[in-house]
């Protein structure tokens, strides 16, 4: 990541890399000790649980579409809001519809970049 990225770019950075099917580069937007929030309740702590959680979107070959609405920045965290929908196939070959609301914090890195602390797509739920 040498490109110093705004909070708002890395949440664009995620649209391509689900879009994409770049696992690797999403991995980067990611602290070491970051956490996922991959359905409502269940929350990803682990570098290897995060990749499986993003690995699922991807794995839907489906289209993220995603739109930054609120960044709110104090010191070197930042809350990003977003509405995202996505569509995609399912395991089972059924069609997967999702749209939420996100809230994710990032925090500036001593490189400049900006990574995701807590990833929530489901934000306000």
């Amino acid at each position: 990541m040498s490109k110093k990225m705004t909070p708002g770019e890395v949440l664009d950075s995620v649209v391509e890399g689900i879009n994409t099917g770049d696992l690797d580069s999403l991995m980067m937007l990611y602290e070491d000790d970051a956490c996922f929030a991959s359905q409502p309740g269940q929350l990803a702590k682990s570098p290897e649980s995060v990749r499986q959680s993003l690995r699922s979107f991807i794995d839907s070959k489906g289209k993220l579409d995603l739109k930054v609405k609120r960044v709110l920045q104090a010191s070197d965290l930042a809350l990003v809001i977003t509405e995202w929908s996505f569509s995609g196939t399912g395991p089972d070959g059924n069609p997967v519809n999702m749209a939420a609301k996100s809230a994710d914090v990032l925090r500036h890195q001593d490189d400049g970049t900006w990574r995701f602390v807590i990833d929530n797509p489901w934000g306000t739920e």
